[in-house]
């Protein structure tokens, strides 16, 4: 700023105030209003240059101080697809093809992402639980086989990996068929480190109900989230993790607003009210979600965004002010689904771009104690109380509940019952056994003798 007004003290001085007293038809009072004019348009072109760079300087700093958590991110989706997990093959310093990398995370000031494991819901009734298990593996493995990650399992510990200047991963399962209606499994998997669970995906699950119509399966009627989902809901919060409701239906997520002890999450969603998508929230569940001490993570897809496949960032920006308008900064974070969208808004087309979305913020006057809210603050606040009710249920006993084989109807799903032995070949006496022996034998000298027979003729 001071190199402006030493600019602007150097310009030639015109009498302005005379300046609207000027004849137009006086040959010199118009090449001076064109200069004066002149003058003024270098003088807003010099203003906006040097207030380009002090904002992005602005950004940097905060960003800086305040990197971001970022909640939703289908990376190792993307490692299955072109690499088939193989991470031998590339170096995540510089990934070609999906939209992040290394390089891009720390030039996004990208601090802590949620990574996601993800399993497509054709898996549901198959193999959804052995998929899930890779998924976790290929996370594990790129999160502690390179020295810019650090997987961490606690609140501290991502604060701690700040402080080491390291991406801290965090593990998500992106959708409860993952555990296959089973609380031992979902146990098993915050032993390997799993610290969120999406209920649902695009496809119902036999106690929850997603937003999705794309899947038939369990459908059900005034039943958005059955006993067995309850007591699900029930056994995150005492082992200490986040519940997240993205992709799960408006009732469900009502559901569990009402049920859930611990704070929860919208790891990507966006506001239902600037586009009508069935994924986005509506401003009624915003409020419960602000009751319950809860956190919407703003997700960048353009069709979730501005309800077509062409977004920009002032559309995303919209998104921002009318949650926080509705339920406050401290309720918002981000959650920009990259690598798992197809389609993202000009500007924020992968998680370098970051700073771009961060500036569009301050030029709308959100404050940098809002914005540092947004960028982690608000998330590491619902980690924290989230541990703090497990801390609270820590005398309560694992979960026996089962869900009814009635309300699973997997032919995958194996009964525990001995096997009917009756008819099995496997069972048959070893005398049963020698009897067939002889049979077999004899039709095949009657056939050499039958054969032998003919040729003579």
């Amino acid at each position: 700023m001071q190199l402006l007004i030493k600019v602007v003290n150097r310009l030639p001085l015109t009498n302005w105030q005379n300046m609207s007293s000027m004849k137009p038809s006086t040959s010199a009072s118009s090449c001076l209003l064109v200069k004066s004019l002149g003058q003024l348009v270098v003088l807003s072109s010099l203003c906006c240059l040097i207030s380009g760079y002090s904002e992005r300087d602005r950004v940097h700093d905060l960003m800086s101080r305040y990197p971001l958590i970022d909640g939703h991110n289908d990376l190792a989706l993307q490692l299955r697809i072109l690499h088939n997990n193989r991470l031998s093959q590339i170096d995540l310093h510089n990934v070609s093809k999906v939209a992040t990398d290394i390089t891009r995370l720390q030039a996004g000031h990208v601090q802590a992402q949620m990574f996601a494991v993800y399993v497509m819901c054709g898996a549901q009734e198959k193999d959804a639980v052995r998929l899930t298990l890779e998924q976790i593996d290929v996370v594990r493995r790129m999160c502690t086989e390179y020295q810019d990650f650090e997987l961490v399992t606690s609140a501290q510990e991502l604060k701690n990996s700040e402080m080491r200047r390291k991406i801290a991963c965090l593990i998500s399962i992106e959708g409860g068929h993952s555990i296959d209606s089973s609380l031992p499994a979902l146990r098993m998997f915050y032993q390997l480190g799993v610290r969120s669970m999406a209920l649902t995906h695009t496809c119902n699950t036999p106690w929850a109900e997603s937003s999705s119509k794309l899947y038939s399966v369990y459908q059900r009627h005034n039943n958005s989230l059955t006993p067995f989902g309850k007591a699900v809901v029930e056994e995150m919060n005492r082992l200490g993790m986040i519940v997240d409701l993205s992709h799960t239906s408006w009732d469900t997520a009502w559901a569990v607003l009402k049920h859930s002890k611990a704070p929860v999450i919208f790891s990507h969603s966006s506001s239902h009210s600037v586009c009508n998508h069935s994924r986005n929230v509506p401003d009624w569940l915003l409020h419960e979600l602000k009751k319950n001490r809860g956190l919407i993570m703003v997700n960048l897809h353009s069709k979730f965004i501005s309800c077509r496949d062409e977004a920009n960032i002032h559309l995303v920006a919209d998104h921002f002010d009318h949650i926080k308008k509705v339920i406050g900064a401290e309720s918002i974070g981000i959650g920009a689904d990259f690598d798992g969208a197809v389609s993202f808004p000009r500007g924020l087309e992968d998680v370098s771009k970051y700073p771009a979305l961060i500036q569009e913020l301050l030029l709308r006057n959100w404050t940098e104690n809002d914005l540092a809210h947004v960028l982690r603050r608000n998330f590491l606040r619902v980690f924290e109380e989230v541990e703090r009710v497990r801390d609270t249920l820590i005398a309560k006993r694992p979960s026996e509940v089962q869900v009814p084989l009635e309300e699973v109807q997997n032919p995958c799903r194996m009964v525990l019952r001995p096997p009917d032995r009756r008819g099995l070949p496997s069972d048959r006496s070893p005398s049963s056994r020698a009897q067939q022996r002889p049979k077999g034998l004899l039709i095949l000298a009657l056939v050499l003798l039958l054969s032998s027979l003919l040729m003579m003729d």
